[in-house]
């Protein structure tokens, strides 16, 4: 399954008084495994740039004069997303900004029905938790040392590990310990001793194990199989 993770860059927080787009990030995604194929661009917002928002993503307005406007790029933008759900994080407010600019540009705008939101998931899975993305890339042991700044597509490819996660597409620390002779999962549903209280009864019939000691035999001494053999090959042939 094709899916697309998306992330935005604004001047500010509410698109209906004046906030506009200045950065879209998308990684795709097949089978919650990244491609490597992305879109990015930064736009021209046509305003000026907040302190409050450079602060947060660093792209001030001089930067982003000579950068094309949204129109220019919004065929471009819906060729790569076609019809492929959409990953956010807290999706109403990029949609919310989406939305505003195809409106504008005269296209349809994008529906919440193939939308996934992290966000939510997040607050499925950790309630009470703080969900923000650099919360739950630290809890998946996610490194976030790139991201000194926001970043649109840096911090889709980020959502795409951390989405991974959130789906089960990973099994993170994920360990064996030894308890009592036997096995356990480190933490999670399944915890527990994995000895049977009862052995099986063995299939091999006298003459097979026999003959596989005196297998054994011709390896020579330093043969791997006798460090996990409790008795020597030798004395089992005899």
């Amino acid at each position: 399954m094709r899916e697309i993770v998306l992330d935005t860059e604004t001047t500010g927080l509410d698109p209906l008084r004046g906030d506009r787009l200045v950065e879209i990030g998308c990684v795709e995604m097949l089978n919650r495994i990244p491609t490597g194929q992305s879109f990015h661009v930064y736009i021209n917002p046509q305003r000026d740039m907040p302190i409050e928002a450079f602060n947060v993503h660093g792209l001030s307005a001089e930067f982003l004069a000579d950068k094309p406007l949204f129109a220019h790029v919004v065929d471009d933008f819906l060729a790569f997303i076609a019809d492929s759900p959409l990953v956010i994080h807290n999706a109403s407010f990029d949609i919310g900004f989406l939305n505003a600019e195809l409106t504008r540009a005269g296209r349809p705008v994008l529906t919440f029905d193939r939308v996934v939101d992290t966000l939510a998931m997040a607050r499925r899975r950790h309630p009470g938790a703080s969900n923000r993305l650099d919360d739950l890339m630290a809890r998946y042991g996610i490194d976030g040392s790139r991201r000194t700044k926001h970043g649109a597509l840096l911090d889709s490819e980020l959502l795409a590990e951390v989405y991974a996660e959130l789906a089960g597409g990973r099994q993170a620390a994920l360990g064996l310990v030894t308890l009592d002779g036997g096995f356990r999962r480190q933490g999670g549903v399944g915890s527990g001793s994995l000895k049977r209280p009862v052995p099986l009864a063995p299939r091999l019939s006298e003459g097979e194990m026999e003959a596989h000691a005196a297998f054994l035999l011709t390896l020579g001494e330093n043969a791997i199989w006798k460090d996990y053999l409790d008795a020597a090959p030798s004395a089992a042939a005899e």
